[in-house]
């Protein structure tokens, strides 16, 4: 009897808490398994898969949204070491739910030159366990997928800092393409 009423407890505790049917999130995929593949919009228009980077490094960031501080200031940095991840033969993709519309506005005003992604159906951020509620709103955590020229996932950064983020995967790149 003890144990039917602490269970009753505890699905109560869960229904008020909203943990009771809710869908179970994707775990983040680690370093050493195959990038999950995707097909999105870019905001220069066209369809962008990670499938046409096979050969290269990617730098696959997620973060939350265009036009905000955090992801203003993430993707500067991106902007500012550009060339250092050419000279790395390594491609930045940006991926937000945004439309691929905000983000051709948000290269636009904030001169951005690397390739911004929209996943407003969150297939990728999903895929990627990137997935995180704001104000009732699912939209895409900041994290980040160092993906080797092979496909597979060679470095995971979750819940990262915008100021010194670009410095870090640059720096985790020189060492890996060293070993």
């Amino acid at each position: 009897m003890k144990n039917k009423k602490f269970l009753g407890v505890l699905l109560s505790v869960m229904a008020l808490s909203g943990l009771q049917g809710a869908d179970p999130q994707t775990p983040l995929p680690q370093a050493g398994q195959t990038a999950p593949d995707f097909s999105l919009p870019s905001a220069e228009g066209g369809t962008v898969s990670l499938k046409d980077y096979k050969g290269k490094w990617v730098v696959l960031y997620f973060y939350p949204k265009d036009f905000t501080s955090g992801c203003t200031l993430e993707a500067h940095n991106f902007e500012r070491d550009l060339a250092k991840y050419q000279n790395e033969s390594a491609i930045i993709l940006g991926v937000s739910a945004d439309t691929a519309q905000s983000h051709k506005d948000f290269c636009a005003k904030e001169g951005l030159n690397f390739k911004l992604l929209a996943d407003p159906q969150l297939k990728a951020v999903t895929a990627y366990g990137s997935v995180m509620e704001h104000e009732g709103v699912k939209i895409a955590a900041r994290n980040t997928f160092l993906i080797n020229p092979e496909g597979k996932i060679a470095r995971v950064y979750t819940k990262v800092k915008p100021a010194e983020h670009s410095e870090q995967v640059l720096k985790d790149l020189a060492v890996l393409k060293k070993s």
